[in-house]
């Protein structure tokens, strides 16, 4: 096991593979840096250097009382930047860890970070607010925390075995060890960071963050995806970036990494080498 110090004392644990350009790979909520495995395998194998961290809270990371939200995730990966000395970086972030990549990018990726892919990402914002009318209402994620304090566990095999991969959808094919690896990834976690990421991952405005970043960012989506609709994130983000690119996947969820990675890692392989 490999883990850094953060500057509040809290061990990050990450995964460092291969040699070549750098890629860090930032996970979604409330999983873990194994989210990534088929993206990690991909690419080493292509000749990158693969990184990817459990958030502070998650898998195999510390837990802080404090500190579960985006500044400290973000000031975390600078620190792990830092100690791995990563230049020319490229970060890919899923759902929360798009939001993740966002704020980095925008506060410490100068002279650090090469280009940023969002996946299925948060940004800009997810809360339906006076300023974001189409976002999602605050009952969604009051729901999220009533079903996490009842019975996470029963919580996170629900949300696997339905909206995450589209497995809920008719006719779709379901995967249970798919759902049993989302489960085991959720679970593994703290209960009380899980709970307050919620509001981290739903309440957090990024929108000066995707106006401030100044590398090439490709924003990948899928047009099912139900857990971060694609109308009020992806085709919003894209009006915000400097140097961004759009690319939309008709039909496929949330967790299209993992349901349709060949299609996905393809895409990312040719922006990367754009």
């Amino acid at each position: 096991m490999a883990t850094i110090q953060t500057p509040d004392g809290t061990a990050l644990f990450y995964r460092d593979w291969g040699s070549g350009q750098p890629i860090v790979f930032h996970h979604g909520w409330p999983l873990s840096g194994d989210d990534w495995d088929a993206q990690m395998l991909f690419f080493l194998g292509h000749g990158y250097r693969v990184i990817a961290h459990d958030r502070r809270g998650h898998g195999r990371s510390g837990e802080s009382f404090d500190g579960n939200e985006m500044d400290t995730y973000a000031a975390d990966v600078a620190a792990l930047a830092a100690h791995l000395d990563l230049r020319d970086a490229i970060h890919v972030g899923h759902s929360t860890g798009g939001g993740e990549v966002a704020r980095y990018v925008a506060r410490y990726g100068a002279g650090r970070v090469a280009r940023a892919v969002l996946i299925g990402a948060v940004p800009p914002i997810m809360l339906k607010t006076e300023h974001n009318p189409g976002g999602l209402p605050i009952e969604v994620f009051d729901g999220f925390r009533a079903a996490l304090t009842a019975n996470r566990s029963v919580f996170y095999r629900d949300v696997a075995a339905g909206p995450f991969y589209g497995f809920n959808r008719p006719g779709a094919k379901v995967l249970e060890p798919v759902i049993d690896n989302w489960w085991r990834q959720g679970m593994s976690g703290s209960a009380k960071s899980h709970y307050d990421c919620i509001k981290a991952f739903s309440e957090t405005d990024f929108t000066e963050d995707l106006k401030a970043i100044d590398v090439p960012v490709l924003v990948m989506h899928g047009e099912d995806d139900q857990i971060v609709p694609i109308d009020d994130s992806a085709r919003i983000a894209i009006t915000l970036l400097k140097h961004g690119t759009l690319k939309t996947y008709p039909g496929l969820p949330h967790g299209m990494c993992t349901t349709h990675a060949e299609t996905i890692n393809a895409d990312l392989l040719a922006f990367f080498r754009a």
